[in-house]
């Protein structure tokens, strides 16, 4: 006697943890939007400022300012964009579809590549300057620059990079443990609308309704033919 195979019908801890860890991730990118959105203002002011006192001209420090106002901005736009995207990869995995927990895989790849490579461009940023040669006004603009973020805006930037890194780990080792599994492998709706057969072994059930079972249909004969003799009595 064999039995379909049922998939659990609540919630693994380990899809919660996974949920929760998106949903933690997705807070601090929009965090990390909205603090750098909020302090370029200041940044570009205690920037112009530091420059005045430099070999460079009024054309260098604007190019730097457009400079550090785009990639502010830019990098802003991107960690709304992946926000977003997380929330809507935590409320698929919620809603316990396949195609958000493959998405989240693909997310995770990404995401583990891209924060790897911003903490090795912080590292080598730090280890080794830009070397600008005989063009000393661009070399004291670039040091500026890095003086003119709050202070805690660089340790936050080192923080949220290894937290993502981190995180995009975790989530993929959660969705990818056996519990996870047996819970995506099988869509609730499609499991509500067609019912499990019955088990094997056990003679049908007997029709529904009052009365006697209809007789079996006997067809007429053909016409001129004689007709059946009668049952003899018993």
């Amino acid at each position: 006697m064999s039995y379909p195979e049922q998939a659990p019908a609540r919630r693994p801890i380990v899809v919660v943890l996974a949920v929760a860890v998106l949903a933690v991730m997705a807070l601090g990118a929009l965090g990390y939007a909205l603090a750098g959105l909020t302090t370029v203002g200041g940044t570009v002011s205690r920037f112009r400022a530091a420059a005045a006192g430099t070999s460079a001209d009024a054309g260098q420090v604007d190019a730097v300012v457009t400079l550090l106002r785009g990639s502010v901005v830019l990098s802003a736009v991107l960690s709304l964009l992946a926000g977003f995207l997380l929330i809507g990869l935590a409320l698929g995995l919620a809603a316990r579809r396949p195609g958000a927990r493959f998405a989240t895989w693909v997310v995770a790849g990404l995401g583990l590549l891209l924060g790897c490579c911003g903490i090795g461009a912080l590292v080598v940023q730090r280890a080794a300057p830009l070397d600008f040669g005989d063009d000393r006004a661009a070399a004291e603009l670039v040091d500026l620059v890095a003086e003119a973020h709050p202070a805690w805006w660089i340790p936050l930037t080192v923080t949220l990079s290894v937290a993502q890194v981190l995180g995009y780990l975790v989530v993929a080792v959660l969705l990818a443990m056996p519990s996870a599994t047996a819970w995506f492998r099988r869509n609730p709706a499609s499991s509500a609308q067609q019912p499990p057969a019955p088990p094997t072994g056990y003679p049908p059930a007997p029709p529904t309704g009052f009365g006697p079972p209809a007789p079996p249909y006997q067809p007429y004969p053909p016409p001129g033919a004689a007709p059946s003799p009668p049952d003899p009595p018993r």
